[in-house]
């Protein structure tokens, strides 16, 4: 009783034309002229083949709503249903994406086969390849019950924003209801508010490209309270445009479960409020990480292994937020194990990295040779590379080597910081000062030992004055 319950209470336009043919074949069928209604309605639901449609559905995950809605839209007319159901595989429409197909397919069951293949040519050659139809069909059925017309416009939407047919075809593999899904009106108004962020044509259609799923975010419910938040996080519009491009996921992303969290813990653990808003902008994929499995154990790290202070740990944040992307594994523990092995001791290693939060950044191939050179060229002592450890975000071949042969060639000597920072013009004026110092102190030291040789008065006294000197210095 659950199952005829189930079914029947849902298709009543079925049950209607089981009626009239059961009613019909006394007529047209004299074999089955002398038996009862029940007999006949029985007789014409064996033939149609419902029973093994209805136990295919089934089989294929659909709900008795949907088996229903599926029959009554083919009229009765089930075979049509079974041949749908084999074109639906011959596009590649595969498991239970064909039920789903079928059950939200509102017209398209009506529609003649070449209208269908006529869909699918066009979305072939609109760079949608022939493997990924069964996938674009399964996920956005809707797309069958476009006429030629609609479609063709809802190409030229895209196309119009500078959009390339290879960016066209994976942007409909990637979201087809981008494409078939929404209203026109709905998705020029969703592309109007966007380009209020200073976008043009063509950035927005780079950015459709490459997240289509923009289009099923509401304008009201999830873009305006967004906007409001980092408006109030002093992130100004050229901020959230940053955001946008950079990272466009942040604009799908639900602002009281996953957005407000994170920014809750960059506060706690001691960015300032007014420094949160350039963190965002300075690394937007912040927000898309996970707070317990990513965020905060990079957190932990940074205070347990790389021996950053608690009090410093919201200025390193707020410096290099790029550190909260880097994997614990295969990037932060590998830099930190080598710069213990250059003797750092744990805690000074935390006072460089609050220095130069960067400094765990770079890889172990790239930090070697620079400090190999500083050390056996340069012969420099650590306590040099501690005090500076900006040192390696320097190019070895383009500024390192070049300024320190130039401080050998004029024989002289200057602290990192002043050997590498500044412009070359910046530079050679340090090399010329203090060149100049270098010379005012020896031709002071020259004018000192001058006035002090003793005046002989004859070869005698200037021998014998050169003795004691020889006698003094030995």
């Amino acid at each position: 009783m659950t199952y005829i319950r189930n079914l029947t209470s849902r298709m009543a336009p079925f049950v209607d034309r089981v009626v009239v043919e059961a009613a019909a074949m006394r007529r047209d069928r004299p074999e089955l002229a002398h038996q009862s209604f029940n007999a006949r309605a029985r007789a014409y639901i064996d033939e149609s083949g419902l029973v093994a449609l209805v136990k295919w559905f089934k089989h294929n995950s659909m709900t008795y709503p949907q088996i229903a809605k599926v029959v009554c839209s083919s009229s009765g007319n089930l075979e049509k249903v079974r041949r749908m159901i084999k074109w639906l595989r011959s596009i590649y429409v595969k498991g239970e994406y064909l039920g789903r197909v079928l059950a939200k397919g509102d017209d398209f069951l009506s529609r003649s086969f070449e209208e269908l293949e006529e869909i699918i040519d066009y979305l072939e050659s609109c760079s949608v390849r022939k493997d990924w139809i069964g996938y674009v069909v399964g996920r956005c059925p809707e797309l069958l019950n476009l006429s030629m017309d609609e479609l063709e416009t809802r190409v030229r939407f895209y196309t119009d924003m500078g959009m390339n047919d290879h960016d066209f075809g994976t942007m409909v593999y990637d979201y087809p209801k981008a494409l078939g899904f929404f209203s026109l009106e709905e998705m020029n108004s969703k592309v109007q508010y966007l380009k209020e962020f200073g976008l043009s044509t063509e950035e927005l259609g780079k950015l459709l490209a490459f997240k289509p799923q923009l289009m099923a975010c509401s304008i009201e419910e999830r873009w305006k309270p967004l906007v409001k938040y980092l408006y109030h996080l002093n992130i100004s519009r050229d901020g959230m445009k940053r955001m946008l491009v950079v990272q466009p996921t942040i604009f799908c992303l639900d602002l009281e479960t996953v957005i407000a969290p994170k920014v809750q813990f960059l506060q706690d653990i001691g960015v300032r409020s007014d420094s949160v808003g350039g963190v965002l902008v300075k690394f937007p994929p912040v927000l898309t990480y996970s707070l317990y499995k990513k965020i905060r154990p990079v957190v932990i790290f940074l205070m347990t292994k790389a021996g950053v202070k608690q009090e410093d740990i919201g200025k390193v944040i707020a410096q290099d937020p790029q550190l909260l992307g880097c994997s614990i594994v295969r990037k932060l523990e590998a830099s930190v194990k080598y710069f213990r092995s250059l003797g750092i001791y744990h805690f000074v290693l935390g006072q460089m990295v609050t220095d130069f939060p960067t400094l765990l950044r770079y890889n172990v191939d790239v930090l070697r040779p620079k400090y190999q050179y500083l050390r056996r060229v340069m012969v420099r002592p650590l306590v040099d590379l501690v005090e500076f450890p900006r040192f390696f975000s320097y190019s070895l071949e383009d500024r390192i080597e070049p300024r320190h042969q130039t401080l050998v060639a004029n024989r002289i000597n200057m602290k990192l910081r002043y050997m590498l920072t500044g412009s070359d013009e910046e530079f050679a004026q340090r090399v010329r000062e203090a060149v100049e110092r270098r010379a005012r102190f020896e031709a002071g030291h020259a004018a000192q030992d001058a006035s002090d040789v003793p005046v002989a008065s004859n070869e005698a006294e200037v021998a014998a004055a050169s003795e004691d000197d020889r006698e003094a210095d030995t």
